[in-house]
């Protein structure tokens, strides 16, 4: 579950109730707009608040733990209410909360309504789905869609989840929001866990059996492999942090490799050698 008020604390999940009036009372002080005058600042104050009126209250809290990000469409917060722009946060988050006070008008005049998820409000947000390649989930880039007839050009963020969700600005009809909902197509060489990859390998006879060196591409770098001697069919060997980037930590999950026996042609072999090999290969 994702954790994006907990981090706009600084606090883990697990953080006590006083833990958080602590982050927030030290993080209050750091970017109340008459301390800091830094551009931002503000915006970072108004975020802090938000995230502390929702953590603070048990309930609020419980649902946010359950729901996680998919309550802000899928964004982590920040980015969620940096999006906005013209109504108050705090109706927003009435919205999404329920009818709780959200009182310390951290979001006056900052954000705007047009969200349009299942939050009762923005309606006038457009949607679709789009599909895009696993490499390009994989490492981000530009990505092309159609819609309403129009040839739009979109920047997919390296590490996407599948089922995430995309704000594009200005490019729905009439002009709203279009809010695309990412499906990953599958891939031929990888299966994905999160953050993590795992890829089946086939590798030589005689490496499996003696040990010796075996190269690979990865998403990240080519790499050689050390293989040891009487690796069996079906191991498994870890390459820390050749996985997938995590969005938010930018963190690099792992590569699991699969090792599989790669039998040599036995046309392509010398036929005492073959000879020998019936001789005097093992039965089980």
């Amino acid at each position: 579950m994702s954790e994006s008020l907990y981090e706009t604390l600084g606090v883990s999940k697990s953080a006590s109730a006083d833990e958080i009036k602590k982050a927030y009372r030290r993080l209050a002080r750091k970017y109340h707009p008459d301390i800091n005058k830094e551009a931002g600042a503000e915006e970072k104050f108004k975020e802090i608040n938000a995230a502390y009126e929702i953590l603070s209250d048990e309930n609020k809290r419980a649902q946010y733990d359950r729901y996680g990000d998919s309550m802000f469409g899928g964004q982590n917060f920040s980015d969620f209410a940096r999006s906005q722009g013209g109504v108050n946060l705090d109706e927003i988050l009435k919205n999404i909360f329920g009818n709780g006070s959200f009182g310390n008008g951290f979001g006056r005049g900052s954000f705007s309504s047009g969200f349009g998820f299942d939050t009762g409000f923005g309606q006038s947000d457009s949607t679709a789905k789009i599909n895009i390649p696993f490499d390009v989930a994989i490492l981000g880039g530009e990505h092309r869609i159609s819609f309403e007839g129009e040839s739009i050009k979109i920047k997919i963020p390296a590490g996407i989840n599948n089922a995430e969700k995309l704000r594009i600005k200005g490019k729905g009809r009439g002009g709203s929001d279009l809010i695309l909902s990412v499906n990953i197509n599958d891939s031929d060489e990888y299966t994905r866990d999160g953050d993590d990859l795992e890829k089946e390998v086939q590798i030589p006879l005689k490496t499996m059996l003696f040990g010796g060196k075996f190269e690979l591409s990865t998403y990240k770098k080519d790499v050689t492999i050390k293989i040891n001697e009487n690796t069996k069919t079906g191991a498994k060997i870890r390459l820390k942090g050749y996985g997938v980037q995590n969005r938010k930590s930018g963190i690099y999950g792992d590569l699991y490799l699969k090792v599989r026996v790669k039998l040599p042609d036995l046309n392509e072999l010398d036929e005492n050698f073959i000879k020998s090999l019936k001789q005097n290969l093992p039965e089980n």
